[in-house]
């Protein structure tokens, strides 16, 4: 029973976070998606694309990632991501928050 609590937590942990590594990986380039995914993967961040795609859709539609089709000599143009003003006013907040919940993660380790 362990094991399943602790691996449903984990999961809820990473669920919370993927949008700000999204959208951290974005920050100083646009990305293609499997670059992202890629990104996430070798930082150790196991995701899959059905989990990634609908993430960036919302985000796009939320106005705070852009993109453009770039044309691809191996197969159907690309579409890269980018953030856009109001995504990079959103990093900032959440980059802030991260900092809050570190913060706090660090004291409660110290004084438990």
């Amino acid at each position: 029973m362990a094991v399943h609590t602790t691996e449903n937590i984990k999961s809820q942990m990473r669920k919370g976070i993927l949008e700000y590594c999204i959208m951290l990986s974005l920050n100083k380039h646009e990305a293609y998606t499997s670059d992202i995914i890629q990104a996430m993967r070798d930082g150790g961040f196991e995701v899959v694309e059905g989990t990634v795609y609908p993430l960036l859709a919302r985000l796009k539609n939320n106005n705070l990632l852009g993109y453009r089709w770039e044309e691809s000599t191996q197969g159907p143009p690309r579409k890269y991501f980018f953030l856009t003003d109001e995504g990079r006013l959103m990093l900032d907040e959440l980059e802030h928050a991260f900092g809050e919940i570190n913060d706090l993660v660090n004291h409660i380790k110290k004084i438990g």
